[in-house]
């Protein structure tokens, strides 16, 4: 027996579980202005509080968006943004009622995929979560850093207004589009938390955005850190790159240019960049651009893993049969026939057994069948089926989110 209600969020309760969570990840009480702000950000649909009488312990967050998915389609999925419980509420179960709620949820209303980011990745996996994408955190030393003469220089790139970047940004964002497998759309509710806040008149990040022969096709988001010390009085400020995103590679290339322009500056610094992104092969010499780490990017659980795995595409290759084990959402456990023709359901005896968990690292091509069977992941009934699973589920684009939520 449980001391707490599991239950949707009302209107009225919204700002009470909106400071709740900010508690749980150790941010500061939200101020009456920030939340006049902030708070149509945080509806109250979608949103599971537990609560001990009238007073809110836990909460559980989501919001429905579109995610790209190999192959090239977009389809829904629900964004996690918020789960926390009360410091002194912890290990009693909450999390877990909470959790199986938001899923429960999730699949009545018959959205196949969930995603979220894992401020602690060793919960998630029994939840059905798995690691999907990585990104890296790169840092090129600005003034060594120099472009070579092949990197294609073209276009324009102009800074943009605090009152221009709030306006602009989230429609340049639909017309890059979602081009990679792991890109997010971003909702209206995304924008004034996530960007305006960072970006506006009471933000401190800068705006600049490029310009092709089509028009407006790629911008990035930064800010300006201080790096002098008393040991190095001569040493520049570092530019933190927060968000960058490009339809091509021309773009990409144009905005990273720009940031190795800007005067005074002793180092480029950005994080969670797709792990392909070839800046170091940009540049004269690529050890001017240093990959400092590797770590998730997005955490993805199938739903309704019938729908996911038959909404993606797979390479040209014999098809692999998968059986797959799902303890919080049993329905899902059965064998499915995956191949270039698609995936189904089947009686079929399995070549291949995974947990849901090791199925999301698995979906949009980060990981191998083999890395994966390698490490215990996936039991292999037929090692032959390896070989044939790595070519189906690989991608040309290493996925990759890069969106913050």
């Amino acid at each position: 027996m449980t001391d707490f209600d599991v239950r949707l969020i009302t209107d009225e309760e919204r700002r009470s579980t909106f400071d709740l969570l900010g508690r749980a990840l150790h941010s500061n009480r939200v101020s009456d202005e920030t939340w006049a702000r902030v708070g149509d950000s945080w509806p109250a649909a979608h949103k599971f509080g537990a609560f001990d009488g009238d007073a809110p312990i836990g909460v559980a967050s989501s919001f429905d968006t579109e995610i790209a998915v190999p192959g090239g389609a977009v389809v829904g999925v629900a964004a996690v943004d918020g789960v926390g419980v009360r410091a002194d509420r912890t290990r009693r179960g909450v999390l877990t009622a909470l959790m199986a709620a938001q899923l429960a949820d999730v699949a009545a209303r018959g959205v196949a995929l969930a995603v979220l980011h894992a401020s602690e990745p060793t919960i998630y996996g029994r939840f059905g979560y798995g690691s999907a994408a990585l990104g890296k955190t790169v840092r090129v030393a600005r003034p060594a850093a120099r472009l070579h003469e092949r990197v294609p220089a073209s276009g324009d790139v102009r800074m943009l207004t605090p009152d221009e970047a709030v306006k602009e940004i989230p429609g340049l964002y639909r017309r890059i589009g979602l081009h990679r497998p792991g890109m997010l759309g971003r909702p209206d509710l995304w924008w004034p938390i996530a960007h305006d806040r960072h970006v506006g008149p009471a933000g401190s990040h800068v705006v600049a955005v490029h310009s092709g022969p089509d028009g407006d096709d790629g911008f990035v988001v930064y800010d300006t850190v201080e790096h002098r010390s008393l040991d190095a009085p001569d040493e520049g400020a570092v530019l933190k790159v927060r968000d960058l995103q490009a339809a091509g590679p021309v773009a990409r290339a144009a905005l990273w240019r720009f940031l190795l322009s800007v005067d005074l500056v002793s180092a480029v610094h950005a994080r969670h960049r797709p792990v392909d992104e070839p800046v170091a092969a940009m540049l004269t010499d690529h050890r001017h651009a240093r990959s400092l780490d590797v770590e998730d990017d997005l955490w993805l659980r199938p739903v309704d893993v019938a729908a996911a795995l038959g909404a993606r595409t797979y390479r040209t290759v014999g098809p692999v049969v998968l059986a797959v084990t799902d303890r919080t959402l049993p329905a899902n456990t059965g064998h499915y026939t995956v191949g270039p023709d698609g995936a189904a359901r089947t009686d079929t005896a399995a070549d291949l057994a995974l947990d849901v968990d090791t199925l999301g690292m698995l979906y949009l091509g980060q990981w191998s069948a083999t890395a994966l069977a390698q490490a215990g992941r996936i039991e292999v009934r037929d090692p032959a089926a390896v070989a044939r699973a790595d070519e189906l589920f690989t991608t040309v684009a290493a996925p990759w989110c890069g969106t913050l939520f």
